[in-house]
Formats: C-alpha cells, sequence, structure tokens
C-alpha cells in the first residue's frame, strides 16, 4: 500500500504538467491569453494550498529543475543584451536606473504607509524593482517580436534584474543581521552570494566558447554545450547557495562578447526549453497560497499601482533624449510589468539560505498572481500597440 502512494505521488507533477499543457493550448487558442498564464494558473489551483493535488514546492529535485528552466532563459535573455548599445546610448542606462530607483521608492513609501515595517517595506520595494525576464522573452518569442520597444524592454530589464537581486541580497543581509547579529550570516546572504554567482557566470562565459573553439564546435554544437552549461551552473550554484538566476543571466552576457554565434533557430532552447517552461510555470503557480493572496490583496494592489506607475514614468522621462517618443517609451513602461517568477524563485532560493521570507510578505503572493495573469498580456498588448510582432509586420 505505502509503494502504491509513493508511486502515486511519483505521478502527481508529470500529470500536472500534461495538463498544464493542454489547458495552455486550449485557453490560448479560444481565450488568446498567453500560454504561460494558463501554466501559473494551473499550479496555483492545483497546489497544496488550494486543491491539496500537488504537495509543497519545498523539494530541492523541483526547484532545481525550476531554476534549471529559468536559467536557460535567463541565458538566452542575457545573450541579446548588447552592452556595447548601453555605452552608445548612455540615456537607454541612466533610464533604467531612474526608473529602479523611482520604482522602489514609491514602493517603500507605499508599503511603509500601509503599515508595513521598515524591513518589510525594503523587501517588497527592492522585490517589486525586477521585470521577469521569462514572461517577457516568452511573449517575444511568441510573437517574433522586434523594435525599439522590444530592444528597449529587454535591455532595461537585465539592467534591472542586475539592481534587484543587488538590492534583493542586500536587504536579507540586513535581515539575516537583525535577526540574528551575526556580521559573518549578513555578509554571506548579501555581499559573498552577488560576488560569487557573479564570477561563476562570468567563468563560465569565458570557459565554455572557448572550449567551443577549442573543439572546433562553435557553429554546429553551440546550442548543446550552452544547455548542457547552464544545467551545469545552475545545479553549482544551488549546491553552493548562492544566486542561480545571477550566474545564468551572467554567463549569458559573458558569452555574447565572446562572439560566439547561437543557433537563432533555436529559441527557447527549442523543445526541452518549451517542456522546461511548462515546468517552470506550474512550480510557481504552486508556491503560491490563495490564504497569502487574500490576506495581502488590498496592499499587494497598491503596491502594483505604485511599481506601475515607477515604470510608465520612470520609462517616460528620459524617452526623448534617450531616441524614442513619448509614447514608445511608455509602452516600454508596460512591457515592463511581469515579476512573478523571477520574485518567487528568489523567495523560495531565500530558504536554502535558512532565510523564510514567503510566509512573511503577504502583499507579494497577491502581487505575484496577478501580474502571473496580466504581466504576459501587458506584454503583448504593448508590443502590438507598438507595431513591433510578426502579425503586424505581415499586416
Amino acid at each position: 500500500m505505502t509503494e502504491t502512494m509513493l508511486s502515486a505521488t511519483d505521478l502527481v507533477w508529470p500529470l500536472a504538467f500534461a495538463l498544464a499543457w493542454v489547458l495552455g493550448e486550449l485557453g490560448h487558442r479560444f481565450t488568446g491569453l498567453p500560454r504561460v498564464s494558463i501554466y501559473a494558473l494551473t499550479g496555483f489551483f492545483a497546489s497544496y494550498w488550494q486543491a491539496g493535488l500537488l504537495p509543497r514546492v519545498s523539494d530541492s529535485t523541483m526547484l532545481l529543475l525550476a531554476n534549471i528552466a529559468f536559467g536557460l532563459i535567463l541565458f538566452e535573455f542575457g545573450y541579446r543584451i548588447n552592452l556595447r548599445w548601453l555605452r552608445t546610448n548612455a540615456w537607454v542606462g541612466i533610464t533604467g536606473l531612474f526608473e529602479a530607483l523611482l520604482t522602489f521608492s514609491l514602493v517603500y513609501v507605499v508599503a511603509y504607509g500601509f503599515g508595513q515595517t521598515m524591513l518589510s517595506s525594503l523587501l517588497l520595494a527592492a522585490l517589486a524593482i525586477p521585470t521577469s525576464p521569462v514572461e517577457l522573452m516568452r511573449v517575444v518569442n511568441e510573437r517574433r517580436a522586434s523594435g525599439q520597444v522590444t530592444e528597449r524592454a529587454l535591455h532595461l530589464s537585465a539592467l534591472n534584474c542586475f539592481l534587484a537581486v543587488f538590492a534583493f541580497n542586500l536587504v536579507v543581509g540586513l535581515w539575516t543581521f537583525e535577526s540574528s547579529g551575526s556580521v559573518w550570516g549578513a555578509v554571506s546572504n548579501s555581499l559573498l552570494v552577488l560576488a560569487v554567482s557573479g564570477a561563476l557566470g562570468a567563468l563560465f562565459g569565458l570557459a565554455v566558447p572557448g572550449l567551443l573553439r577549442k573543439l572546433g564546435k562553435v557553429s554546429t554544437d553551440a546550442t548543446l554545450v550552452f544547455g548542457l552549461a547552464v544545467i551545469l551552473l545552475a545545479a553549482l550554484a544551488q549546491t553552493l547557495k548562492v544566486s542561480p538566476l545571477l550566474a545564468t543571466l551572467t554567463f549569458g552576457c559573458v558569452a555574447r562578447h565572446r562572439r560566439v554565434v547561437f543557433n537563432q533557430t533555436q529559441r527557447n532552447f527549442g523543445e526541452l526549453g518549451n517542456l522546461l517552461t511548462v515546468l517552470l510555470f506550474v512550480v510557481i503557480g504552486a508556491g503560491l497560497s490563495w490564504a497569502r493572496v487574500y490576506n495581502g490583496l488590498w496592499i499587494g494592489l497598491a503596491l502594483l499601482a505604485a511599481r506601475f506607475a515607477g515604470k510608465l514614468i520612470g520609462t517616460a522621462a528620459f524617452s526623448r533624449v534617450s531616441g524614442t517618443s513619448w509614447r514608445k517609451g511608455v509602452l516600454t513602461g508596460v512591457a515592463l510589468s511581469p515579476m512573478s517568477v523571477l520574485v518567487v524563485l528568489l523567495l523560495l532560493q531565500t530558504r536554502q539560505m535558512g532565510v523564510d521570507l514567503l510566509d512573511q510578505l503577504a502583499p507579494l503572493s497577491a502581487a505575484a498572481l496577478v501580474l502571473a495573469i496580466l504581466g504576459p498580456l501587458l506584454v503583448q498588448w504593448a508590443l502590438k500597440l507598438a507595431h513591433e510582432t510578426a502579425d503586424d509586420e505581415e499586416k
């Protein structure tokens, strides 16, 4: 009997992934909703906290698979970032810094005004900065989008991801010091995590292209080798309890500038990437509890309004001097809406460091659930209004 129950438990996750894929295809066909939104909703409703069909997302193996799935997308995302463009047009970088600082400030003021503690408000503000590259890249690839709004959104998203991980780890370090009084614990949970994560990503970004050139496989096996390297890097980062997110993003950025051509036909790393994307969004949805969402709903909506205002004002403020129109500046801000995957994974990873913040930040659960549905829709809407999707080009 016990063996039968264990076997049934082993089947639960694969069945959830299969169900999410079927519902995603049907939902996208009949409603036009992005597939990733439906994957996340499937995980949410089937989770331990709601229907009780899925176990808690605490298994390190499941978290590793989620990190690998996210890592593949972050690598591809980082590979698309052209740092020379940021140097050529410094106003884009200034826009990113201003937008991140404004978003942080507005969300902090709103959170503190709603009675959150200073540390909770700082954490909420840090986690409001990033745009999750997963939803953004998925919509860009599905819609085959290209153009000024698309490229600005991608580059600004990369910049505020780095800033968000930096700010988040600093606040986690402060949280650790406040709760334990350990200076070493605070440093190891903040600056050390950032330094080791970035160093690992840079090392892989230098070593893997060099290995490809040495083996003469640059034009034939680059996609396969990069995929294997991302899997190894994500596993190594999780084992060392550093940030797989920062490591894989850095890997992609450095690898691009080593001038190795990444096979553009293998977007999302082909079918493997599509499969892992389903897994990732189901796991993210399953990590959210309706009780937390309900308890933090009104504060969460207020935080979302503050975050949205920060993104729109921040991207529009320097739009003209950075070489685009006010309209495209605003649409870029709309395209920066998604945050769910990056935020939930960051919080799940703090458990690996011995700091459990997911239960203490109920407003974040509400914001993550709302944007799991609306975030990809807003990206899709912004790119269509900017006439940068393949459908618009065909017309």
